[in-house]
């Protein structure tokens, strides 16, 4: 029973904060993919202290309104980007029809020998020459996806060079005169997050990701690239085409 003298019980302040600035979002203040003030600015804002604003801000990104990017801040969710999987994927074609600016940033570039998997896939002798890089893909600057590729040197030996001076894979290819490449196959499965992938996508360690194993290859036929690729979860669907 409530004790009468108690009074009316009060919305705790995180609460309220948290109120405040889904509706900024609802009516517009804050559109998708803008950052948040710092919790210094909120702080002044709302007249508390840091750790109420940054309950606050929990309870914004638990309901999935926003997300926290290392080092830059809090972002307003992005709806979701439609990444189309066919017979030609093409990481920028894709971003720039979903109205987004795509972007590659390398993390790793390396050439080492074919392990018995890869040489198989790619249909070279076990311990040939390939070149391996990793990197992640964005999309206005949030990650969306970290990517590895495996190319057999004997088929490209230009593509090294080549992938220093243009970011996008096709022109590198084409750069070394193969005009054009398709999908052989996708395979799609549901992962969790390791503390490497959490780190570079800005998730949290055991968040769902999708992670997509692919093998492209030449108007011939022959292997080209075989990849795997780690999507965050919430940032895109991905979409079955027959092109």
């Amino acid at each position: 029973m409530t004790d009468p003298r108690s009074g009316p019980r009060k919305t705790p302040l995180w609460r309220s904060i948290a109120d405040a600035l889904t509706n900024d979002i609802a009516t517009g203040r804050y559109r998708p993919g803008d950052r948040l003030p710092t919790e210094a600015e909120l702080s002044a804002r709302f007249g508390v202290n840091r750790h109420t604003v940054r309950r606050g801000l929990a309870a914004l990104a638990e309901s999935g309104l926003t997300h926290a990017r290392r080092g830059a801040g809090v972002f307003v969710a992005q709806t979701p980007t439609d990444y189309p999987i066919g017979r030609r994927v093409r990481f920028h074609q894709n971003i720039r029809a979903a109205g987004r600016l795509p972007t590659r940033r390398a993390l790793t570039k390396e050439r080492r020998a074919a392990t018995a998997d890869e040489a198989e896939l790619l249909q070279v002798p076990v311990g040939e020459e390939v070149f391996v890089t990793e990197g992640l893909s964005l999309a206005d600057e949030q990650p969306l996806a970290l990517y590895r590729s495996i190319f057999p040197l004997s088929r490209i030996p230009g593509l090294p060079d080549s992938l220093d001076r243009l970011s996008s894979i096709t022109l590198a290819l084409r750069d070394n005169g193969v005009p054009d490449y398709t999908r052989a196959w996708t395979r799609l499965t549901a992962k969790l997050a390791n503390a490497h992938q959490a780190l570079h996508l800005q998730l949290r360690e055991g968040d769902p990701i999708l992670r997509t194993t692919s093998l492209n290859v030449d108007p011939e036929g022959l292997p080209l690239e075989y990849g795997r690729t780690w999507f965050a979860g919430d940032r895109v669907t991905l979409t079955l085409t027959d092109d």
